[in-house]
C-alpha cells in the first residue's frame, strides 16, 4: 500500500471514530466500544474494498455489507457518512424519534445499508444467503459481514457457515471484530472460543488473520479472500475494544454505554489530537 493511501485511510478512520463518539454521545445511548474496534475495518470495507456508489446506494452488482453484529450502528453509520452516503448531521441525531438513523442498522429507512441485523448471530445467514443468490444468478458482487467475537457463541453462526462451505461460497468473506470482551466481561471467561481458527476450518472455512488496526495487514487479509475458490473465508482481525479513546480501551464497561459531557470532550479532544498528528 504506497503512503498516500495509508494516510488517507487512516485519516478517514479518524473521522469515523469522531463520528462515533458524536453520535452516541447526542443519543445518550448506544455501543461505543464495538464501534471503535471496527472503526478501521468500516474504514477499509467502504473506502479501499468493497464496489459500492453513494450516488447508486441499490446498484444491482455492488458488493454486499452485513453488519451482524448490528448494536455497532454507530461505526457503520459513521463509515457511510464519510462515505457520502448521507450527511454527518445525521450523526447527531442518532436514536433520535424520527430521526433516519435507528440504534440498529435499518435496511428500509437507511441508503447504504443492506441488512436489517440486530439479533445476534442472524446477520451470517442473511450473509450467506445474499452469496448464494448471487451465485445462481452468475453476480460478480462479493459479501461481506461482520460479526463480534461473543457473537459466534450463537449457534446459528455455525449452522450458516456449515451452510456456506456446503454451498462453496467463495464470493463470502466474514471478518470476526476480535477484541476480546463482550458485555459481560471477557469472552475467554463467558464462553471459550479458542481456537476461532480451527473452528472454522473445521467447518470448511479458508482462515486469515490480521491487525484489525492496520490498513496494511487489512489489504494482505482481503487480498487473501478475494484469490480463494472453492471455500468462503474469515478473516480474525485482532482488536482494541474502545479503539482511540484511552478511558474506554480494552474496558468492557464501555460495551454499551454513552459518555457523559466530560467524558465526551476528552474523547473527542483525543480523537481530534490523533486527526491532526496523521
Amino acid at each position: 500500500m504506497d503512503a498516500e493511501k495509508l494516510r488517507s485511510l487512516r485519516l478517514t478512520a479518524a473521522k469515523v471514530r469522531l463520528g462515533i463518539v458524536e453520535g452516541v454521545f447526542s443519543a445518550k445511548s448506544g455501543h461505543p466500544g464495538g464501534s471503535l474496534s471496527a472503526a478501521d475495518i468500516f474504514t477499509y470495507l467502504y473506502f479501499s474494498e468493497m464496489n459500492v456508489d453513494p450516488q447508486d446506494p441499490k446498484k444491482e452488482d455492488r458488493d454486499r455489507f452485513v453488519l451482524s453484529k448490528g448494536h455497532c450502528a454507530p461505526g457503520l453509520y459513521a463509515a457511510l457518512a464519510q462515505r457520502g452516503y448521507f450527511s454527518l448531521d445525521h450523526l447527531k441525531r442518532l436514536r433520535h424519534i424520527g430521526a433516519m438513523l435507528q440504534g440498529h442498522p435499518d435496511m428500509k429507512g437507511t441508503p447504504g445499508v443492506d441488512m436489517s441485523t440486530g439479533s445476534l448471530g442472524q446477520g451470517i445467514s442473511a450473509a450467506a444467503g445474499m452469496a448464494l443468490a448471487a451465485k445462481m444468478d452468475g453476480g460478480s458482487q462479493r459479501v461481506y459481514c461482520l460479526l463480534g467475537d461473543g457473537e459466534i457463541e450463537e449457534g446459528q453462526v455455525w449452522e450458516a457457515a456449515m451452510f456456506a462451505a456446503h454451498h462453496n461460497l467463495d464470493n463470502l468473506c466474514l471478518i470476526v471484530d476480535y477484541n476480546g470482551l463482550q458485555i459481560d466481561g471477557d469472552v475467554a471467561k463467558v464462553a471459550g472460543l479458542a481456537p476461532i481458527d480451527d473452528k472454522f476450518r473445521s467447518f470448511g472455512f479458508a482462515v486469515t488473520t490480521a491487525d484489525g488496526h492496520d490498513f496494511q495487514s487489512l489489504e494482505e487479509a482481503f487480498s487473501q479472500a478475494k484469490a480463494c475458490k472453492g471455500k468462503p473465508t474469515v478473516i480474525i482481525a485482532k482488536t482494541v475494544k474502545g479503539k482511540g479513546v484511552s478511558f474506554m480501551e480494552n474496558q468492557a464497561g464501555w460495551h454499551g454505554k454513552a459518555p457523559n459531557e466530560e467524558q465526551y470532550n476528552q474523547a473527542m479532544n483525543e480523537l481530534n489530537q490523533a486527526l491532526a498528528a496523521i
